[in-house]
């Protein structure tokens, strides 16, 4: 991944997160587990989040759930880093998730909190 170039997205908590960016269609080994974030840019050229998630990044890049929002919403890339524990992975969606609001529906693709 270290040939990538990398972002880093901020949680609510201040945490600092690293990813990678790759385009869109990514291609991933099998059974790597990490977080990853459907991105675009905006009109300021600033990358905004669509979709944050979690889970095996070939699985989720190559038949996510939400394909069809990510795609409707213009998604350009995917950014990842690799992470083998599932408690981590899931703090830092959440984490992510409450600085990142606009990653929720209707405008992003992530459910709403409690719905």
């Amino acid at each position: 991944m270290s040939e990538h170039p990398t972002i880093n997205w901020i949680g609510a908590s201040g945490q600092r997160y690293k990813y990678y960016i790759y385009g869109l269609p990514a291609n991933f080994n099998p059974n790597q587990d990490g977080n990853y974030i459907y991105s675009k840019l905006n009109a300021n050229n600033k990358w905004v989040p669509i979709y944050i998630g979690q889970g095996d990044l070939r699985k989720r890049a190559e038949n996510h759930h939400q394909a069809a929002c990510i795609a409707r919403k213009g998604a350009i890339n995917i950014h990842v880093h690799l992470s083998s524990k599932k408690e981590d992975r899931i703090n830092e969606e959440k984490d992510l998730l409450a600085n990142y609001t606009n990653a929720h529906q209707p405008i992003g693709c992530n459910k709403s909190p409690g719905g």
